[in-house]
């Protein structure tokens, strides 16, 4: 298989039958206990029959069971994945708390292994040279962009961040050639974010996208910048996406700051020393 197994699942997960969704889920959050386990004792866990298992295999490519058994036990040993987070009425506060740094940890380098670095480039490029950069997102993609204003700002661009539709809208027809808009969906599927999009590339602004391959959002913008996390959508299932959103959001805003060069070196000092009397020093709570 061209990706790691876990990658695979994650990323065939919506084409496969409903019950062999089931028996994916479970791989996905018991991968160390299920190499140890008979057909019925997956079956059993997932709650599908044993021949349901044995088309999950073949789905993947895999020669049977066994084959697919020996695939995951390597995957394993390399202990470059882990697996997806899931809650637990019986997980205490340890269990899941590794669960969540496990996953988290385990998809954000999945995505940098995933990351184009020419894509990057571009983007870089055409952030550092815009006359001004607007940030949209909506929900927990909202607060990214809110992030991602407050570190552009700090690097002499003029930035703003949305998170309302309207303003969107506005912000989107008052740009021109030589703005940037950055839009951040977890899904890229969001109508309203697409519709502002579309206003602001008609306006002859440059759009870079922050969604998954094969979305409307990553068809819509003129540089895409994939990133592809599913998630589950169980109640304590955590937003990994919006992390990883903010770790690409660092590498823009730290290959800005770098194409910027000496210029930025004194601004970013100057802001540095402002905030300085904001702050109680060091030693003085300490009795």
């Amino acid at each position: 298989m061209s990706l790691a197994l876990f990658d695979e699942l994650r990323e065939r997960l919506p084409d496969f039958r409903r019950s062999e969704q089931k028996v994916a889920r479970y791989v996905l959050r018991h991968p160390e206990e299920a190499i140890h386990m008979r057909i019925a004792d997956i079956a059993k866990n997932a709650g599908v029959s044993e021949p349901t298992v044995i088309r999950f295999c073949r789905a993947l490519g895999c020669d049977g069971f066994q084959d697919f058994k020996l695939r995951l036990a390597q995957m394993l040993a390399t202990g470059a994945q882990f697996a997806q987070f899931s809650m637990d009425d019986s997980h205490d506060v340890a269990e899941f708390t590794n669960g969540i740094f496990d996953s988290t940890v385990g998809i954000l380098l999945s995505v940098r292994d995933r990351m184009n670095p020419e894509s990057i480039s571009q983007a870089i490029h055409a952030l550092t040279n815009a006359n001004r950069v607007e940030f949209y997102g909506f929900g927990a993609s909202g607060a990214v962009a809110s992030d991602a204003q407050h570190k552009f700002f700090r690097l002499q661009v003029s930035t703003a961040a949305y998170a309302d539709p309207h303003m969107q809208n506005m912000s989107a027809v008052t740009l021109g050639e030589g703005d940037v808009v950055v839009a951040i969906s977890q899904t890229g599927r969001t109508s309203s974010l697409l519709s502002s999009v579309d206003l602001a590339r008609e306006a002859g602004a440059t759009v870079i996208g922050l969604c998954p391959k094969n979305s409307p959002l990553a068809h819509a913008v003129n540089l895409p910048l994939y990133i592809d996390v599913r998630e589950d959508s169980e109640v304590y299932t955590p937003m990994t996406s919006r992390i990883v959103h903010l770790v690409v959001i660092d590498i823009l805003a730290v290959g800005v700051a770098k194409s910027k060069g000496p210029q930025l070196d004194e601004k970013v000092r100057a802001v540095k020393r402002s905030l300085a009397p904001l702050r109680v020093p060091e030693g003085s709570g300490n009795h």
